[in-house]
This record gives C-alpha cells, structure tokens and sequence, in this order.
C-alpha cells in the first residue's frame, strides 16, 4: 500500500506577508485590491473568498488590511519550501507554488511513521521559512488532499489504512474534484448528497446523470479508487500563468486582453530559460468555480510569442459558448512538452523561413528577441502591445516558480 502526503500552505501570500510584517499578525489581511489572490484566516472567517472583487471582500470585512502582492517573495518562500519537500523524499510532485504530493512509502525504517515524517515536515516548514503547513496522509493522491482540507488550518490529518471509506463517505459531495456548483446541483435533485450516496448507487445511475466521463470518475473517487502515481520530472514539465479576473461581467475584449498579456510573459520567461514547449494548454475557471482546460500540440517545439498567441487564441474562441454562458473569474495559459533549447537556436534569424510548417523554423522571432532586450534594458512598461494600453492586464500568478 502506498503512503502518499498532501501538503498545503496555509493562505500563502497571506501567510508571507503576516510573517514579514508583524503589524498584520492575527489582522484580516487581503492580497490584492481589485481582486483578492488571497485572504488570511482572519478575513475568512467573514465570510471573505478568492476570487472575489476586493469591494465585495471589504463589505465583508470593513477591518480588512489590504496589501499588494509581491510575486517575488511568495516565490522565494515556495522555493525554500520546496527544497524541505525534496529533502524529506525524492517523490516529490508539485501541484503549484504552495501544494505537493510527496511519496513517502517505505521510509519507516530511515524517518519513523508517517506521521512522524509529517510532523518534522511541518516543524522544518515552520522553523526554516516561517509559515504555517497543513499535511494530509493516505493510501491515495485524491484522498491525501482531501485529508489537508479537512485538516485546515495549519493542521495534520492520517487517513488510517483501511478505515478510508469510513472517513470519505460521510463528506459533502463538494469535497470531491469536479464536483462544482453545476454537478452539485444534478446531484441533489437526486438527493445525492453525500459522497456515501455516490458510492451507494451503481455506476451506471451516476453516470446516467452526469454522463460518461464526470459520472465514471466522480464513482471511482467516491470508492476511493485513484491509481494515480506521484509524478516526479527533472526540470520544468511546464511554465504557465494565471489571472483572477474577478466575479463582476468580463467582456470578450477583455478577456482576450488579459490572455495576450499572459502568453507575452510565458513566453518572455520561456526565452530567459533557453525553453521552448509544444503544448498550449489555456485554463479557464467559470463564475461557478468549474474549470476547463483545453490544449492543442503545435507541429514544432518554439518559444515564439506569435505561435503560441495563435494557438491560445483559437482555444479561446472555441470557449466562447462557454464564456458567455457561464461567465469567467479566470483565465491562464501553460505551454507544456517543455524542452531545453541551445542559445544558438534563439539567436535573432530575420532572414528565417515563414513559420506555417517549417521545422527548421528558430524558436523565436527576431521581433520577440529584439522586444526582450527592450524590456532587459529599460523594463516590461517600456514598450507594450497596442491592444494592452489603457488597460490594466492584471497580475500574473505563475503556476510554478521557474
């Protein structure tokens, strides 16, 4: 059986900046004034979630301390956790910059049980970098994370061997991934409430009402059936960004707006990391927190901002029924089959080949080098997009620190 931990910063932006500014210690504290990134527990228990609109945040909570973000410190903070992370195992698999799964099994006879290798995760944590940790331990990837979120805040939760279904089955169905406000609903018109519900029903009634694939997957996991491994790369699998648009209406313009932006900086930090990527995978999250993905492979590994523009772009439109339905609260981009790249093979080509087709095409444009070493010089505002001025692009939340 395997032993698998899920460990989750607690509130992390919120969490780096009550540690680097005593003042804000036990205080509500909000990461972002449009809309909130983040809310400490203090805030929360107002009723105050991300990613809501900063008014809305502080109708809630009129003693709320509003802060700007600043990437560069939660991203340092991630990196020093991280290196706990692969000093307690080389299993490590990360999810983002503040979670992980981490593959403890059989090391009971080097580092104790594993809630002793917990316990001394979260001390390291908390001595090392100064936040809080909470860890969750199962036989299973699905199962772990779930055990952190029961055991939030700043906690510590075993999911003993054997007893699984007893601890998973008297949980809201909302406890497990996909389930969103959409399913809930389709499953509660069946007074199908509790994850012990799912599992009581044959596969083929859940199935039947949510079709195919979201009704086969929710009855594996409510069975606690995930033979998902944990998935360790060396170096980057992917490099990608987010931002939180808010719960107000988008428009379409803006929507795509936000998206170039993002893919302009993917591809500026895939440049900086001699990367260059085949996969455009675009993330988008509804205003009823379900969330898509869809992706497309290009015919070349590149690093050139218009291909992947392209690419990103086509995703959206074909999203836009969606969209306009559902309403969205954010959009992200990742480019994924990350591979190292020479530095001759960014090297400024003006005589080189049309993109469509070519595979000896270079990896990046002479327009993008030439605008990489602006913003080298003279910094990201120095020369922008026509379509971005005037507006305000947003945050980018990398997914991973690179």
């Amino acid at each position: 059986m395997f032993v698998i931990m899920h460990a989750d910063l607690d509130s992390f932006y919120a969490s780096v900046e009550q540690r680097d500014d005593p003042r804000l210690r036990g205080r509500p504290v909000l990461v972002g004034g449009g809309v909130v990134l983040a809310a400490s527990y203090e805030a929360k228990a107002f009723g105050v979630r991300t990613p809501m609109s900063g008014s809305q945040a502080r109708a809630l909570c009129r003693d709320a301390v509003v802060v700007p973000p600043r990437m560069d410190a939660y991203i340092e903070a991630s990196k020093a956790v991280f290196e706990i992370f692969r000093d307690t195992t080389p299993l490590v698999e990360g999810i983002s910059v503040d979670e992980a799964f981490l593959d403890v099994t059989g090391l009971g006879k080097i580092r104790g049980t594993p809630v002793q290798v917990a316990q001394r995760l979260r001390r390291e944590v908390k001595e090392k970098v100064g936040l809080p940790i909470t860890v969750g331990i199962a036989s299973t990837k699905f199962l772990a994370k779930v055990a952190s979120a029961v055991g939030k805040p700043d906690g510590l939760l075993l999911v003993e061997p054997g007893r699984e279904l007893e601890f998973l089955h008297p949980l809201k169905i909302e406890r497990l991934w996909g389930v969103g406000k959409v399913t809930a609903e389709k499953l509660h018109a069946f007074d199908i409430v509790t994850v012990g519900d799912i599992a009581a029903q044959s596969e083929a009634s859940i199935v039947s009402i949510l079709g195919k694939g979201a009704g086969h997957h929710l009855y594996s996991l409510a069975n606690n059936r995930d033979p998902r491994r944990v998935q360790t790369y060396r170096g980057r699998s992917s490099i990608g960004a987010q931002h939180a648009l808010g719960r107000g209406p988008t428009s379409p313009k803006d929507v795509e707006a936000s998206l170039i932006a993002l893919v302009d900086r993917v591809t500026q930090r895939m440049r900086a990391a001699e990367r260059t990527g085949r996969t455009v995978v675009l993330r988008l999250r509804f205003a009823d927190f379900t969330k898509i993905t869809r992706s497309h492979t290009l015919n070349r590994a590149t690093a050139d901002t218009r291909d992947i523009l392209d690419a990103a772009l086509a995703l959206l439109r074909d999203a836009a029924p969606l969209i306009a339905d559902q309403g969205i609260t954010l959009v992200g981009v990742t480019v994924a089959n990350i591979e190292r790249t020479g530095a001759e093979q960014l090297e400024l080509q003006f005589d080189a080949a049309p993109r469509s087709g070519v595979q000896d095409a270079p990896s990046a444009s002479a327009l993008d080098i030439a605008l990489d070493g602006v913003h080298s010089k003279f910094g990201k505002k120095a020369l922008t997009r026509g379509v971005l001025l005037g507006r305000d692009s947003g945050l980018s939340v990398p997914l991973l620190p690179d």
